[in-house]
């Protein structure tokens, strides 16, 4: 049977093994789901089994309040010695749902409309985790995952996380845990996005991220502004002043060194970037902004994947109730964050944004820095015969060669897997800019979805025997 058969004779039960899923709000940062939490990484195990993996298992976290880590694998039968293992990882938490007033269906129960499903997680990641699951379900189905004369047979393991939207703080210690279990030849993942529906691609490069929180003091308690106004520093005054620095007006961060290890695009790839499809007015248009803005000498889709940048995430303190209140506030707050490009360490800039703000704290307040997560960037060599194998599979799939590009987002873990397991890892995405992840009506369009089955199927048909 082709996998196209196969989706067809299936598509009903994988939409509702897909659903049953969804509908468990494994909500990782809200403490309140923390028994959906386990019930998810349960229902991953089922499914799995069902899949035709020969053991998984629900492992607890390193430490006691971390999440459980779903853990499962494969050998085939007629094994060879030593043969290629693909490391499968995918995270079952999501997002909350807030503002549930902008969603216009249940976001935990799954809704097709338009031929998109919408719900929480329908992308991020559990639809594209089960791309994965199910191209996995059918080579196991027809013995294709045995190897033939002119293709390796493959062992294949899968971890599952359930605390990636929260930065995945019990990851590192679980896998320096069980490197022996997860140790592969590649890792693969479906968590990122492609450039279009119509312009397959794949990512090649994912940006680091710092994040920080940062609170200013000023005197013991709110004061009334009448009386103290233009005597005491008002500390959301002096920490906007501070944040207004960090970003010059040609749009480069001024941390003192901070781009001491940002390496230079290269030529060929500013090329390769240039003919990537974009319409700068539609791209305006569809977040409805006026201009566009960012680091001078670089275009939009430069500035958004290849370099860093520096955003205010949250900023709050004072009064913000109904009506007016004329008070001096003894407190202000902002979580800011850094996305970071290859070769720039987290933790050295996380050092030096935390001194760069105590350098400029104007006098009269107290100025701390608390380090929140982070994580390092990412790189795929281009001539890996695994990325080639996905290139395959894309190009089957979707009728055209995928173009290579790097991608703003984050996936600390990604770098975290290289340190540890010394592996590369191919990031086979299918989510599109519209499936509006981490925000109300969540989608994913399901036609792209069975095509990602069929890319990944092809990208394990596609692995060849070492010579």
């Amino acid at each position: 049977m082709t996998i196209n058969d196969y989706i067809s004779a299936n598509r009903e039960r994988f939409i509702s093994e897909w659903a049953s899923l969804i509908r468990i709000p494994s909500v990782s940062c809200e403490q309140e789901h923390k028994p959906d939490m386990l019930r998810c990484a349960e229902r991953w195990r089922e499914l799995l089994l069902a899949a035709g993996c020969q053991r998984a298992e629900v492992m607890p976290a390193p430490t006691n309040d971390g999440n459980p880590f779903v853990f499962a694998e494969y050998t085939p039968n007629n094994q060879i010695v030593n043969p290629p293992v693909v490391l499968v990882y995918a995270h079952y938490d999501v997002m909350p749902v807030a503002p549930l007033e902008l969603w216009q269906s249940d976001p935990w129960e799954p809704t097709i409309r338009d031929g998109r499903l919408y719900a929480r997680g329908a992308d991020d990641d559990k639809g594209q985790s089960m791309i994965q699951v199910k191209a996995f379900e059918y080579l196991v189905h027809e013995g294709l995952m045995h190897g033939s004369a002119d293709r390796q047979n493959c062992r294949v393991k899968f971890i599952f996380e359930g605390e990636e939207e929260i930065g995945s703080p019990s990851l590192a210690a679980f896998i320096e845990q069980h490197k022996d279990l997860l140790a592969c030849d590649v890792i693969l993942v479906s968590d990122t996005s492609m450039i279009g529906k119509d312009t397959p691609s794949l990512t090649v490069g994912l940006r680091g991220l710092a994040y920080w929180q940062i609170e200013v003091d000023g005197p013991n308690r709110d004061l009334h502004s009448g009386h103290f106004g233009g005597a005491v520093r008002n500390p959301i005054n002096a920490l906007t002043q501070m944040l207004a620095q960090v970003v010059d007006d040609k749009g480069r961060i001024t941390i003192p060194h901070f781009y001491d290890d940002v390496l230079p695009i290269p030529d060929e790839e500013r090329a390769m970037i240039a003919q990537i499809p974009f319409d700068i007015e539609a791209y305006k248009r569809a977040i409805d902004v006026p201009d566009v803005f960012g680091e001078e000498g670089y275009s939009t889709l430069e500035r958004n994947s290849c370099r860093p940048s520096f955003d205010i995430c949250g900023i709050w303190g004072g009064y913000t109730g109904e009506g007016s209140k004329t008070v001096l506030p003894s407190k202000a707050f902002a979580k800011v964050s850094c996305r970071l490009v290859a070769n720039q360490d987290h933790e050295t800039i996380s050092r030096s944004f935390a001194d760069y703000m105590q350098s400029i704290a104007p006098t009269g307040v107290r100025v701390k820095v608390t380090p929140m997560h982070g994580g390092q960037g990412y790189l795929c060599p281009l001539d890996l015969p695994a990325y080639k194998a996905a290139e395959h599979g894309f190009e089957l799939a979707f009728g055209k060669r995928p173009i290579a590009a790097r991608r703003g987002g984050s996936i600390p873990i990604i770098a975290e897997f290289e340190r540890v397991l010394g592996v590369k890892t191919i990031l086979m995405g299918f989510g599109l800019e519209q499936n509006a992840i981490h925000s109300p009506n969540e989608s994913m369009d399901l036609d792209v979805w069975e095509k990602g089955i069929i890319a990944v199927t092809e990208f394990y048909k596609a692995l060849k025997p070492e010579n």
